[in-house]
């Protein structure tokens, strides 16, 4: 429990907050401020959510050439292994969002990790390719109760002061995640398994999700409430009439579907020749989600210091630099093609995900859940199309059809950065 000491009342909103003119009164709403303990807990908590979260959902993608193999499938569909969960998840959201509405955050987070770690453990065991997806798209649905329900909690006990770093923190956590998922699994299968990987995964979840538990301080500015499906559907479509909100929903689709066409098909690329990569080789090029880390991070002072819409489009432009670098052909480049684009793409996802629970009127859990239906669609939808790409003419195709998105996605940004300045 946060004491006295841990909290402040009344605390100012962000530049960023002022300009766009959408924050809801936060007086008497006690806050976790930055520097202290309690504000402490709960950012490593949410570490510990984003690094489960992540892991357990991108630990399957080293995996796919494997996959491929093994079961006689294709690239796009071996690629299912992963879309049918951030598919599931992203519908999940919504269930999520109302759930909490009523019992609140914390220990709908725990139960969907918990859950979606027993999956992970369950797909090990799994025999047949097709049931295998159908444990996969069944903890896609469990972790929906983690994304959208986190950046609601956040937005709600955080100090508007350090929303952004702490946004930032839970960021990393995704990426230090996704990279331990796609290292640890890709290791453990080249020297073991795929089997005894995903089970090792799983029991790593675990773990995240107790230390989750004992971590985070409760609620204090959350009262649960009773509401039905129009409560909801009225909720979802006020943040949709909001110029702003909608621009940074299609923003999270159109990101996340380029970053994760580029590492769902980059793996098929470096197992062949003339690169010829091992699983081991494979999943430390994975490590570049170090970078992701850093980048987060820094994403979320700077945005905090020097506003948001300043250092969004910034972030985008270093992912476009990165997808155009990957089309050269020395190994040495194309890793530096995939840290930029990392780099890039955690910088906006970070900052983003900071605009969403700063410029939501009220049901923050709502608008959260717009913006990562729109992220995990991106992932889901882009990320098995891409695979078509890639059958049609290769690496070139892949890089083409990512890069327009990401500059759809910076012209979009510059959207709400007009829009926003205006209102």
């Amino acid at each position: 429990m946060p004491s006295t000491a841990d909290l402040r009342v009344d605390a100012p909103a962000s530049p960023d907050v002022h300009l766009a003119n959408s924050v809801v009164n936060e007086r008497e709403k006690q806050f976790l401020v930055r520097g202290t303990p309690a504000y402490r807990r709960a950012s490593l908590a949410f570490f510990l959510s984003g690094f489960s979260t992540f892991a357990l959902l991108y630990c399957v993608q080293p995996l796919m050439p494997i996959f491929s193999q093994e079961f006689g499938v294709s690239p796009a569909s071996s690629s299912l292994s992963l879309s049918l969960s951030t598919g599931f998840l992203a519908v999940a959201i919504f269930c999520a969002a109302a759930v909490s509405e009523r019992f609140g955050r914390r220990s709908l987070m725990f139960v969907s990790l918990l859950g979606a770690s027993l999956c992970t453990i369950a797909c090990a065991a799994m025999p047949d390719w097709y049931m295998l997806l159908f444990i996969r798209a069944l903890e896609g649905f469990l972790l929906g109760g983690v994304p959208a329900v986190a950046m609601a909690y956040l937005s709600e006990e955080i100090d508007p002061k350090g929303l952004g770093a702490s946004m930032g923190l839970y960021i990393a956590g995704n990426a230090f995640g996704g990279m331990a998922g796609r290292v640890v699994t890709g290791m453990l299968a080249e020297y073991l398994s795929w089997r005894p990987a995903l089970a090792g995964m799983g029991v790593l979840g675990i773990a995240a999700a107790i230390g989750f538990l004992i971590l985070l301080p409760p609620s204090r500015n959350f009262v649960p409430r009773k509401s039905d499906t129009r409560y909801h559907v009225q909720a979802w479509l006020g943040h949709l009439k909001n110029p702003t909100l909608a621009l940074l929903f299609a923003i999270a689709f159109l990101m996340m579907g380029a970053f994760v066409t580029i590492y769902n098909y980059a793996g098929f690329r470096l197992v062949a020749a003339p690169y010829n990569l091992n699983q081991t080789e494979l999943g430390l090029i994975f490590t570049v989600y170090l970078f992701g880390i850093v980048a987060s991070w820094a994403a979320g002072h700077l945005g905090d210091r020097f506003g948001h819409f300043l250092v969004m489009p910034l972030g985008m432009l270093v992912a476009v630099a990165g997808v155009g670098i990957t089309l050269a052909s020395p190994l040495w480049l194309i890793i530096l093609g995939i840290v930029l684009l990392t780099s890039g793409f955690f910088m906006a996802h970070s900052v983003a995900s900071a605009l969403v629970g700063k410029l939501a009127r009220g049901t923050k859990g709502h608008a959260s859940s717009l913006y990562l239906l729109g992220y995990y669609l991106g992932s889901s939808v882009a990320g098995s199309l891409g695979g078509h790409f890639w059958s049609a003419d290769g690496w070139w195709a892949v890089a083409a059809f990512t890069g327009v998105m990401l500059l759809l996605s910076l012209f979009a940004a510059l959207q709400a950065k007009r829009i926003a300045v205006r209102r």
